[in-house]
């Protein structure tokens, strides 16, 4: 299940892509049209820009703001900031992998199985996901 804070940072990213000036949006106006705690969302904008996505400006006509074009931004790298892990299980994570504690063989597993079909599947979506295609 996809966490709150995906979910927020998700729709936090839509709203900014959205803005037709890139100016910098104040933290209380994404919270407010977005229905999203303020104290939540800076959080998450906070891990957005120390990973690249966001910058920030303060002051007065300050706020955060895409640093890259829409088209330029990847599902599967903000699902990887946001959410951590893309799979589901560590024993088939690219990034995250750690072998099972319950599991002998994983060539004979069937979960690890279907879980790499599962992982290979969303990361199919995600990597032809841009941020772009959420507001078009």
């Amino acid at each position: 299940m996809l966490s709150k804070k995906t979910k927020y940072g998700l729709k936090a990213l839509t709203f900014l892509a959205q803005q037709e000036d890139k100016k910098p949006v104040q933290i209380s106006e994404i919270a407010n049209a977005e229905n999203i705690s303020q104290k939540f969302l800076e959080t998450i904008l906070l891990s957005l820009r120390k990973t690249g996505f966001l910058g920030s400006k303060k002051g007065k006509g300050g706020g955060y703001y895409l640093i890259k074009d829409p088209a330029e931004i990847q599902m599967a790298s903000v699902m990887r900031v946001l959410e951590g892990p893309i799979s589901m299980v560590p024993c088939v994570s690219l990034n995250f992998y750690e072998k099972c504690d319950d599991c002998p063989d994983e060539a004979a597993c069937g979960v690890h199985k279907l879980m790499l079909q599962v992982r290979d599947s969303n990361l199919e979506i995600y990597r032809n996901t841009s941020l772009a295609d959420l507001i078009t």
